[in-house]
């Protein structure tokens, strides 16, 4: 995405394209490694020198509130991030830790039987193994 579609992308999910915005969602529509706060944080720190590990965390927190982004809980340590809003599943490499999407169709999705005290807003599959890399 260009920077201009960031800002259009921003506006449309009802957050204000300030640059560091724009920058932070720029780096993971970029960089599809379902990346940390921190690993944003550190790539980006060289061309934003005033950046704190604060607002990159508040940012991610904002995009997921507004659903411009994801939040993972597959890795144990840290959350991790992505800005695919496809229905897809995440896999994660139990040995170099790497996620990757999988797709999936939303008829794969298999749906959760709502009542009166349960209302789904969000599904998230997970799947763990060996990556075709650690698996050789």
């Amino acid at each position: 995405m260009t920077t201009h579609e960031i800002h259009n992308y921003l506006v449309t999910h009802g957050i204000k394209p300030f640059p560091h915005k724009v920058a932070i969602m720029q780096y993971l529509q970029k960089n599809h490694i379902h990346p940390t706060s921190d690993q944003i944080y550190n790539y980006l720190l060289p061309d934003l020198p005033t950046l704190s590990k604060t607002t990159v965390y508040n940012t991610l927190k904002l995009f997921c509130e507004k659903k411009a982004a994801i939040a993972l809980f597959i890795d144990e340590k840290n959350v991790r991030y992505d800005s695919n809003l496809y229905a897809h599943a995440h896999f994660r490499c139990k040995q170099c830790n790497a996620i990757f999407d999988v797709p999936l169709e939303p008829t794969d999705i298999p749906p959760c039987r709502d009542s009166e005290e349960l209302y789904t807003e969000e599904t998230q599959i997970y799947f763990f193994g060996k990556c075709k890399e650690c698996n050789s």
